[in-house]
């Protein structure tokens, strides 16, 4: 049931994306989503697609597991599209019936909306996809080795974040072990409307719960046995290094960057005529 969510799942491959420092990737992510909410043309979002697209091939990662992240937001794209769709205003009237006006620049609006979205997510499941949870984590504590100066518990933060990516593909297992349980007694989670759907979840999410406190409990344990302390001295099995991929791919971000705003700034030299219908001011 839960087998369509890709985020915190790992997809071992040796490739050109999987060899890159996960700090580096944590920069290219923030840099990709500056470059989604700056584009304001559907120039700018094609842009964003095609580094998407490109880093997908390079990563060797299946075209179908990054496309199965999409399906954990399909109701939050329909809500948004629709809610855009009958509230954003304009000067071309398309369809009205009673107080809905339905305008061609709402369609638009609300299209680039939904490949925004789901740009975004592909994005953040690619480097879920192509980063071991140790891995980012480690470039999460250094990236943030700054905010030691103020006593900021960095070290703690990265500790909280691995060992939540660790326990998502966990939980999900879990989770589908005890709907394949209900449903051989006889539980019924598909037919109803959405007040009985919602209510025959109550006898998933209890075991749920008891099973994530005991395995909290446990790794606590484990962490206690072993002595370990939250101490600045601690090093690290594997050091985080800079080569040459990563200097490639920061400037292939950079590049994204500089695409987005060129073509918000040049948007109407391209193309004139279809300028009305690729800006979304």
């Amino acid at each position: 049931m839960l087998n369509d969510v890709t985020f915190g799942q790992y997809y071992p491959a040796d490739s050109f994306a999987h060899r890159l420092d996960p700090r580096l990737k944590l920069l290219l992510l923030i840099a990709y989503i500056v470059a989604l909410f700056v584009a304001k043309t559907f120039y700018g979002l094609a842009a964003c697609a095609l580094f998407v697209v490109a880093a997908v091939v390079i990563s060797r990662v299946p075209f179908g597991s990054v496309l199965r992240s999409v399906k954990g937001i399909l109701f939050l794209l329909v809500f948004t599209a629709l809610l855009n769709l009958f509230l954003h205003g304009g000067e071309h009237l398309l369809a009205e019936w009673g107080i809905i006006h339905i305008y061609l620049e709402g369609v638009i609006f609300a299209v680039f909306l939904m490949f925004r979205l789901i740009f975004l997510v592909l994005g953040s499941a690619l480097l879920t996809l192509t980063t071991t949870p140790v891995s980012l984590t480690d470039g999460l504590e250094s990236l943030l080795k700054p905010l030691t100066w103020i006593k900021f518990p960095v070290h703690a933060l990265a500790l909280i974040m691995s060992i939540a990516l660790r326990f998502i593909p966990t939980l999900i297992d879990e989770t589908n072990r005890i709907i394949s349980a209900q449903k051989a007694r006889g539980a019924d989670f598909e037919s109803g409307n959405l007040f009985k759907r919602v209510k025959a979840m109550v006898p998933i999410l209890i075991p749920l719960l008891i099973s994530a406190f005991r395995r909290a409990e446990e790794l606590g344990d484990a962490m206690d046995a072993r002595c370990y302390t939250n101490s600045p001295n601690r090093t690290k099995y594997k050091k985080l290094t800079f080569t040459w991929r990563d200097g490639v791919a920061a400037l292939v971000g950079a590049a994204l960057i500089a695409a987005a705003v060129l073509f918000n700034v040049y948007a109407c030299e391209i193309f004139p005529a279809a300028y009305p219908y690729v800006v979304i001011a």
